[in-house]
């Protein structure tokens, strides 16, 4: 809640981790200096009321707010911002990279005819961009259901600030405060979100680039007598490159369509009516940062589009080569079968060689035992018994082989 007319500053910082922890030992300094209780350390906002001024501060997730208000306007709303009555040896030693500084003042109106009609004359905007905006083209409108009008040029003055005039009809103490702290959060949310268009240019070459390295490498793959382990090799290097991308600036570009859709429900919120001859807020930001953002989401989707498109031709290249590798593992099995089975033939003779060997032996043994009975005088003919020996020792052989043959095949099985 403010006491009307009110003058505003707004500070907007980037801060690391460690940043954030000076931060908050920079703001128990000042809380000190003034004898104010300072925030808690698990806080993420704060306020209080010093000598000669207000202080809010809030932090987010990457970047910190201060906005510091002073009451009345005895010199004009720009004269002597709010930000004069904050100790400049303070201000000095703030933490962070500087990304929004905004100056705001809460004015009378100065005659009632000019609030009741739905109409600016072109005068009075005149003089209001000359005194207060260096000429520069206005940009407003009526807010708060009529409650007060404001103007702003969007421009960065010598300064360093940006300015918002509110010119006052009917403004409540809580209307004012929800009005300032809106209109503030509109400026630093449209920064934020602008963030992601330099990266969005400085990408596009690269997704250039990578969409021609995936055009070359998916002509390649058609050719029949392509490398397709080299082609697999550099589409393996190129989504590596492109995951590498995507994954190292997709907290930008989600964060920049995060602040983009804070700054259109803050712009709706402060319920914009037209004044004529002049844009509005909403058109002002939509047209200038829409086409940003629309860049952004291009570069975002394209990225994820050309990484399916590489893992697509990926999966095609791997398909290709392992059906030439199922072909190689075809063809070995083929002359593996085949060589089984020459080698199964080649057995097969050995072992007919082997029965007639090993039935010339036993035979030619069974000859020597009948030549030694006859010679101990028994009535044997070592050659019939020879002879006679011969088939009964193929059919031994050969059941014993069959045997062997039953007992491998019941071991294998």
């Amino acid at each position: 809640m403010l006491e009307l007319p009110v003058r505003a500053s707004h500070i907007a910082l980037m801060l690391t981790s460690e940043e954030k922890l000076q931060e908050r030992e920079h703001l128990t300094q000042l809380c000190q200096r003034f004898g104010a209780a300072p925030p808690s350390k698990d806080a993420d906002h704060y306020s209080a009321l010093f000598d000669g001024f207000q202080i809010r501060w809030e932090q987010h997730g990457e970047f910190s707010t201060y906005t510091f208000y002073a009451q009345g306007n005895p010199d004009g709303p720009f004269t002597k911002p709010a930000l004069r009555c904050v100790p400049v040896d303070w201000l000095s030693m703030m933490p962070g990279q500087l990304m929004v500084a905004a100056h705001a003042a809460i004015i009378a109106s100065g005659t009632d005819s000019d609030t009741d009609s739905d109409k600016e004359s072109d005068p009075e905007i005149s003089i209001i961009a000359k005194n207060y905006f260096r000429n520069n083209p206005v940009v407003g409108s009526r807010v708060t259901g009529g409650a007060a009008r404001v103007l702003t040029d969007f421009r960065i003055h010598n300064d360093g600030f940006s300015r918002f005039l509110i010119i006052n009809r009917d403004l409540k103490p809580e209307q004012a405060g929800r009005l300032l702290h809106r209109l503030f959060e509109i400026e630093v949310y449209r920064i934020m979100a602008l963030l992601a268009f330099p990266l969005a240019r400085k990408l596009n070459p690269e997704l250039k680039k990578a969409d021609r390295q995936l055009y070359t490498i998916t002509s390649a793959m058609t050719r029949t007598d392509s490398n397709d382990g080299e082609l697999l090799d550099e589409l393996t290097t190129l989504a590596a490159e492109i995951e590498n991308h995507i994954s190292s600036n997709h907290f930008r570009f989600a964060a920049a369509e995060a602040y983009y859709q804070l700054v259109e429900q803050r712009v709706a919120d402060i319920r914009e009516v037209r004044i004529q001859g002049i844009q509005t807020l909403g058109e002002f930001i939509k047209r200038r940062l829409e086409p940003a953002m629309n860049t952004c989401r291009s570069t975002s989707n394209r990225f994820s589009l050309l990484s399916e498109r590489v893992g697509n031709a990926s999966q095609l290249l791997r398909t290709k080569v392992d059906i030439v590798i199922e072909r190689q593992n075809q063809g070995l099995l083929t002359s593996m079968a085949l060589r089984a089975k020459m080698q199964f033939r080649m057995q097969q003779t050995v072992e007919s060689i082997s029965m007639v060997a090993i039935t010339y032996y036993a035979a030619s043994l069974v000859g020597a035992i009948a030549h030694a009975l006859h010679e101990e005088g028994l009535p044997v003919n070592p050659a019939i018994a020879e002879g006679v020996a011969i088939p009964f020792i193929l059919v031994i052989i050969a059941v014993g082989f069959r045997r062997i043959h039953k007992v491998i095949a019941s071991t294998t099985e």
